[in-house]
């Protein structure tokens, strides 16, 4: 491993000798490696047999968060993918999360849910985790919510074997009604798309950063929604929020239905324990 993490980098963009490297735990999808050399420090994430253009969804993705110049994103020094092996290699961020560094987060993303498009969805399809996220381009956040959020999930689901036939039933019928609490045409917000505390870190001077996006244009309140789910983040990121971009009204009543599309993510990544927690929301609705 240590001779192929070496000709990776000395390949491409630093041929000074490495220093160090060791292996860093966390993650539960690729093998992952700090390395540091005489001219800098590297983060590389390396996945045996990736998904197609695995490794390149997430550096679109990064790449266009760092267009909006508000949040930032790691720096790419190299992705390579040949369908037996993938590697990304980022800039290696290293911080303390605090109070402040989260406070300076709910502003810069709601800086960065400024940037909009004028469809909903994005150009290229991607991933989150490791399931395919479609996407296209529709003039509707309704219609891009049913057809390339929740179907697909449903779908996945149904096929297998985790959904019982009465909540697949109730999904939908709900995905029938979903104008009565989703907006057909709020902004189209630039999203990371997979915003939990664990796709977030803090770099030198409590600078944040996002990692591993999911991207896409789309309602700014779904991001949200996904930030409260499993309580991440303390109550200042919310406020620092809301003082650059308030959140409607309505979102309470809304918020357990985009948090909805999460759930069915984790019951098809993780398996039955989560078919409570949709049964409870999809009760909610219809």
């Amino acid at each position: 491993m240590h001779s192929m993490l070496s000709k990776a980098i000395q390949t491409y963009f630093d041929t000074s000798e490495i220093v160090t490297w060791k292996q860093v735990y966390g993650g539960d999808i690729n093998e992952s490696f700090y390395i540091r050399t005489a001219s800098g420090s590297y983060f590389i994430k390396i996945q045996a047999a990736p998904p197609p253009r695995f490794f390149h969804s997430e550096k679109s993705g990064l790449d266009t968060i760092r267009l909006t110049k508000t949040i930032s994103v790691p720096n790419v020094f190299h992705v390579y993918e040949d369908g037996e092996v993938g590697c990304l290699i980022l800039e290696w961020i290293s911080g303390k999360k605090t109070e402040q560094a989260a406070e300076k987060l709910g502003n810069l993303l709601a800086l960065m849910h400024n940037h909009t498009g004028e469809k909903f969805g994005f150009a290229n399809n991607g991933y989150i985790g490791k399931l395919p996220q479609p996407n296209q381009w529709l003039d509707s956040w309704i219609d891009y919510y049913r057809t390339c959020r929740l179907q697909p999930q449903i779908r996945l689901a149904e096929e297998k074997g985790l959904l019982p036939l009465s909540i697949f039933k109730k999904l939908n019928k709900l995905m029938q009604e979903l104008e009565q609490w989703i907006p057909e045409k709020p902004k189209a917000s630039l999203l990371h798309g997979d915003l939990w505390s664990g796709n977030w870190m803090a770099g030198e001077n409590g600078e944040p950063y996002l990692i591993d996006p999911s991207v896409f244009y789309g309602h700014d309140e779904f991001e949200l929604a996904f930030t409260e789910l499993f309580g991440g983040f303390p109550a200042g990121f919310y406020h620092a929020y809301q003082e650059v971009n308030p959140l409607s009204k309505d979102y309470e009543d809304r918020k357990e239905l985009y948090q909805l599309f999460y759930l069915l993510v984790h019951l098809n990544l993780f398996g039955k324990s989560y078919v409570n927690a949709v049964e409870r929301i999809v009760n909610r609705y219809v």
